[in-house]
């Protein structure tokens, strides 16, 4: 049965995206059928994995509001074992009418039900904790992937941010578990950034992975070419690291 993976964070411009996009793509290049979705309204995991996004292209908005099936949403990527569903911006429609619909925080439980036993591996790019599609996720979700950056605020609100996963847990899915908080964009050559790393493991130990994921041009550079950075450059110092948390997580398990 899939491992499914919400990858989510209570604000943006933590990596969350990024961390989608070569997390599952790393999984895939150790050969585990692996699914990514959008499930932001953004569409920015579409964009990295170089799906364009056409009038006639089925987006997850189609299997949340309307009669698509999860089989008719999911699309190839560049890479073997990775399949993606896209998002595009009717997402932003659906997200508004899905707070009047009935059910509407396990609608994408639902609509994974029938597919979840074909991947080893499921990876959800979510939007911002408090929105109804990231309900969906934690709902549909095994466990909870949190990135954050190796910077003061976000280390100090790091206790703060694993209460608010305890109050989702508690109201939403009291089976979902933490897969593990993940340090991003690391600069090492930035004596806080290396302290506050420190600090971290130390006051939170196995919940933070042992893998850590460094500030690069190539990560940073990456979604302009609609593509993984393991497609890239897979020597590179980030995709060696995405390498190593997919081989932490699926050997954690």
């Amino acid at each position: 049965m899939g491992h499914i993976i919400c990858i989510s964070n209570q604000k943006g411009g933590v990596g969350k995206t990024t961390t989608s996009v070569n997390l599952s793509s790393a999984l895939a290049i150790a050969e585990k059928k692996t699914l990514l979705i959008d499930a932001d309204p953004q569409g920015h995991a579409t964009v990295g994995m170089g799906i364009r996004k056409t009038k006639e292209l089925k987006s997850l908005s189609h299997g949340l509001l309307e009669d698509s099936n999860a089989d008719e949403l999911i699309i190839d990527s560049d890479i073997n074992f990775l399949k993606v569903i896209p998002a595009k911006m009717d997402l932003f429609r659906a997200e508004a009418e899905l707070l009047s619909r009935p059910g509407r925080e396990g609608l994408l439980r639902e609509l994974l039900d029938n597919i979840k036993d074909k991947f080893d591996y499921i990876i959800i790019d979510c939007p911002a904790l408090t929105s109804i599609l990231t309900v969906n996720s934690i709902m549909a979700a095994d466990s909870l992937l949190i990135p954050i950056q190796c910077e003061y605020y976000a280390v100090e609100g790091l206790k703060q941010l694993l209460k608010i996963f305890e109050i989702f847990k508690m109201k939403f899915n009291p089976e979902i578990k933490l897969e593990g908080i993940l340090l991003n964009m690391f600069s090492p050559d930035e004596g806080l950034s290396r302290q506050l790393t420190e600090d971290a493991k130390d006051r939170f130990q196995d919940l933070i992975f042992r893998t850590v994921i460094p500030r690069t041009i190539e990560l940073k550079e990456s979604p302009q070419y609609g593509k993984p950075l393991l497609l890239q450059d897979v020597k590179s110092t980030g995709a060696r690291c995405f390498l190593d948390l997919a081989h932490e997580i699926i050997t954690h398990r």
